[in-house]
């Protein structure tokens, strides 16, 4: 892939997705309908570099494929959902220049894609036609290093590379109410909250010490979905805002709020 600027010098910009419940791949409400406005509103990337809450690693890894699997790391939902593909091409090029700009501390290896990221870009780009690749996570990394890890990839996104992080801000499974109706939990909010405050005014260093919030062990018992949100952060430059794509709370305990960086 060609390293230069995008044509106009335009940056892609790096977005955080929350995407909750696989049951979304096929469900219709306002965090649906705000993802698939999202892709009419997005310039189509040469690629897209998903920083997934559901590949954890010792070590971190990029997905080296060339054509990409869908994978299913769900169990015991409708059928349906096991009915979906999203084949988008991979993009070992791009892989690649992420080993490159880490220094080779990222390894590339075989990944198919896992509904971290196909759950959200079905509704994006439901075409498949931009390629994917994938981003691990090594849960043994401290918050600092996943967050010097998105201001590594930075350059991607002058080179045609949107840089996506999915998980969930709020992502607390022990305290799901499956109700669909049920009312977000008041520390949910209050947390949910707390992250977009601190990220818009660009207080990430209490972002990457969120486990000191009173409510983050809360929010965030397990890691894995908050991480992704530092990576994207750390990829903003100085004069980007951010902004709120979606906000909204699923089953009580989970946040869906989707952010901007640019």
């Amino acid at each position: 892939m060609d390293a230069s600027p995008t044509a106009g010098g335009r940056r892609q910009p790096a977005i955080f997705i929350g995407h909750g419940s696989p049951m979304n791949i096929v469900a219709d409400n306002a965090y649906t309908r705000d993802l698939e406005a999202l892709g009419t509103a997005l310039a189509k990337p040469r690629a897209v570099l998903v920083v997934s809450a559901h590949w954890l690693t010792r070590g971190t890894f990029v997905g080296k494929d060339e054509t990409n699997l869908t994978t299913y790391d769900f169990s015991g939902f409708p059928e349906e959902l096991y009915e979906k593909r999203y084949p988008a091409p991979g993009a070992p090029d791009v892989a690649q220049r992420v080993v490159e700009l880490t220094g080779g501390a990222v390894r590339a290896a075989s990944r198919g894609l896992d509904h971290a990221a196909w759950a959200p870009l079905i509704r994006i780009w439901p075409e498949a036609d931009v390629p994917v690749l994938e981003l691990s996570l090594d849960l043994a990394a401290p918050p600092t290093d996943h967050y010097a890890l998105g201001r590594a990839l930075a350059p991607l996104r002058d080179e045609g590379v949107l840089l996506m992080g999915s998980g969930n801000v709020v992502h607390n499974l022990g305290a799901v109410d499956w109700d669909e109706l049920a009312a977000p939990f008041d520390w949910a909010l209050a947390f949910d909250a707390f992250v977009f405050e601190a990220a818009a005014e660009r207080r990430h260093q209490d972002l990457v010490d969120c486990l000191r919030h009173p409510l983050g062990r809360m929010a965030a018992p397990t890691p894995d979905h908050y991480l992704p949100l530092l990576s994207v952060l750390g990829a903003q430059q100085e004069d980007e805002p951010v902004t709120t794509l979606h906000a909204s709370i699923q089953h009580g305990s989970v946040s869906m709020r989707c952010l901007r960086v640019g």
